[in-house]
């Protein structure tokens, strides 16, 4: 597949690895030529300094011959113009575009993408997909990452086994003895920053991090199975009302009506402006890292706060104050991927990082095959992917001891209707069954073509 990716930021940087380690022929724009130095100095791609929306420079990177256009500039406006370039001059089959600007977006405007108007296929927008996924953390105390699949029948749920985990020490194929009747399949471990598919024998011990896919019903009892009993917070504190803060804001009076939630924003009209968009959202006008303004916020009664402002050091340092005066958890927001490590030891409870949602929404229209979702996990380390089996699929009719599945390849869960299966060594995958798998960032090609009709690769 020959793909352009206009941007090469981190998202725009991201993407193109993933794709040129897969085998993708990619051409990356940008406007920036130490940028573009950067590329062409880590990655197997073509890279060029232009203006991604510029008629001249698509016809450069052989946009007359490509399957897919992904613009990813920081500037909406270059975006959706290279996007409609790159459809009306070189009918491009396939074009995603990441907006930012929410004015873009609101319901009213729908039609603007259409195929009539501005012919994009895919509206990617980081701030509702940030706040969502911080969202889908707070239903999840205890957790430090929680992905919804089948839409919500499984759960692939992060969690940290501290010392007191019941089942440290215990190999992962005695788990099914002791909890017989308990749907839960562990998928991944991240143990001193080396992550690994386990095997029956593998153990957990303490400080990994764990990842297990389990049936939605049974979520609560898994995680009590691994030592996270917290109560869902009711009371929330946001920190930083920029497009992130208020997209979560909206999202949980929409959603949550059991949740009270305050915003602390720095800048005066800002906060006015974000106050005036908000109904039962009390905002206050301050600095996270203020004390006086923590306790303003009533900190000490507060179950989560949430860090989303755009500094990444001062989302750290106020998530940390804030447990420091009596918040029970912290979910921080942090771009710089070499922070993620180091912020767990410190107390942080759970990172999110925008690059790495934004970058497993466009895998999503990438992958190829009857791939329903992915999820990027740990920088690439894996995806987790859900994808539907067809009759000709390769792994249909068999039971999974008999199916040769990639060596980084494990299934965590298979749904059959509202029948959620964790698979054994005996269980058969049936045509139309939606599969959750984990595939390592270097197998994921085959998983594509596990799922795929056989003739769309003959």
């Amino acid at each position: 597949m020959k793909v352009i990716v206009c941007g090469a930021g981190q998202v725009g940087s991201n993407i193109a690895r993933y794709l040129a380690s897969e085998g993708n022929n990619v051409t990356v724009i940008d406007h920036s030529p130490e940028l573009i130095q950067r590329i062409s100095d880590t990655l197997d791609v073509q890279a060029m300094v232009g203006h991604a929306s510029h008629p001249d420079v698509l016809e450069a990177a052989g946009a007359g011959e490509t399957d897919m256009i992904i613009a990813v500039t920081q500037i909406d406006e270059i975006n959706m113009v290279a996007c409609e370039v790159a459809h009306a001059l070189f009918k491009v089959p396939t074009k995603i575009a990441r907006v930012r600007n929410q004015s873009y977006l609101k319901p009213i405007w729908a039609d603007l993408f259409s195929r009539d108007h501005m012919p994009i296929d895919v509206i990617i927008s980081p701030e509702i997909a940030v706040a969502r996924a911080i969202a889908r953390r707070l239903q999840v105390p205890g957790a430090f990452d929680m992905i919804p699949l089948a839409d919500g029948k499984v759960r692939v749920v992060g969690v940290l086994c501290t010392e007191t985990c019941p089942v440290l020490h215990t190999p992962l194929r005695q788990l099914t003895g002791l909890f017989p009747d308990l749907g839960l399949e562990v998928v991944a471990i991240i143990r001193n920053d080396r992550s690994f598919i386990p095997g029956g024998d593998d153990q957990m011990l303490p400080g990994d991090e764990v990842y297990f896919a389990c049936d939605n019903r049974h979520l609560n009892r898994a995680m009590a199975a691994f030592g996270h009993e917290e109560v869902e917070a009711r009371r929330i504190i946001i920190l930083g009302g920029g497009n992130i803060g208020l997209c979560l804001a909206e999202e949980l009076e929409a959603k949550y009506p059991h949740v009270t939630a305050r915003i602390i924003e720095m800048n005066r009209s800002r906060a006015q402006f974000v106050a005036q968009r908000l109904s039962r959202t009390m905002v206050l006008h301050g600095d996270g890292l203020d004390p006086e303004i923590l306790e303003e916020a009533n900190v000490r009664a507060t179950e989560t706060v949430v860090a989303v402002t755009n500094d990444d050091e001062g989302n750290i340092l106020s998530s940390l104050l804030a447990k420091r005066h009596g918040a029970k958890r912290a979910i921080t927001l942090i771009n710089k991927a070499s922070y993620t490590s180091l912020v767990s030891p410190l107390g942080i409870d759970a990172v999110v990082s925008p690059r790495a949602i934004t970058v497993s929404n466009i895998l999503q229209h990438v992958r190829r095959g009857r791939i329903r979702a992915v999820h990027s996990l740990r920088d690439g380390f894996a995806e987790v992917i859900e994808a539907e089996a067809l009759e000709t699929s390769a792994v249909v009719n068999t039971p999974l001891r008999e199916v040769k599945l990639p060596s980084g390849v494990i299934v965590g869960a298979i749904v059959r209707g509202d029948e959620v299966i964790i698979p054994r060594p005996a269980t058969v995958i049936r045509p139309k069954d939606r599969v959750i798998i984990l595939a390592t960032a270097g197998q994921v090609k085959k998983v594509e073509k596990m799922f795929a009709v056989r003739l769309e690769f003959f």
